[in-house]
């Protein structure tokens, strides 16, 4: 399996979330947050607290069904399993920094694994 870094993989997790809306919708909203929010689309996981707030304006209420499309992708994506936290409630920015230090430990652990072999 080929290197993957989280960028890509949170890329993959919002390009699957917004294919729910159809692809032409999706390349809709790719335009719209490029021209009015200054986010392309290259850019999102540099950039996601202007992506979230501009799904948020796009979408109104409906922006957290989705977000939590992505967040359960992207989870998926990172090999976490995917559940809401009872004690606390997560924003979209939280959750993609959760599945980004689970997947840099997993990272982490892996290489170090390799390093003693």
């Amino acid at each position: 399996m080929p290197k993957r870094d989280f960028n890509k993989l949170l890329l993959e997790a919002v390009d699957e979330g917004l294919s729910s809306l159809g692809e032409s919708s999706k390349q809709a909203i790719y335009f719209h947050l490029e021209k009015s929010f200054s986010v392309k689309k290259k850019e999102i996981p540099s950039k996601i607290e202007a992506f979230a707030y501009g799904i948020e304006k796009i979408f109104g209420l409906g922006a957290n069904f989705l977000e939590t499309l992505i967040v359960k992708r992207l989870y998926k994506n990172v090999g976490q399993s995917f559940k809401w936290p009872e004690s606390k409630d997560l924003t979209f920015i939280e959750h993609v920094a959760v599945a980004k230090r689970s997947f840099l430990l997993k990272k982490r652990a892996k290489n170090m694994a390799e390093e003693l072999v």
